[in-house]
């Protein structure tokens, strides 16, 4: 999603020139690629911490005895 975001927002930004009353295309692009590298940025954030986490598994065994 977030690379789509990039991609859209650099096309609104650099290649469309039409007009839209009220809107500029330009901004929306730049808003949409800020919105892109910053998701980008969270998941990548993640995805490290991810690779970096280590899961153990104790098992613990107990013997019962009838004394």
């Amino acid at each position: 999603m977030s690379v789509f975001l990039l991609a859209v927002g650099g096309i609104l930004s650099f290649g469309v020139s039409d007009r839209i009353s009220g809107v500029d295309l330009t901004v929306v692009g730049y808003v949409l690629m800020a919105a892109g590298a910053i998701g980008l940025a969270v998941v990548l954030m993640f995805a490290n911490q991810r690779s970096r986490t280590t899961h153990t598994s104790v098992h613990e065994r107990r013997d019962i005895r009838d004394d």
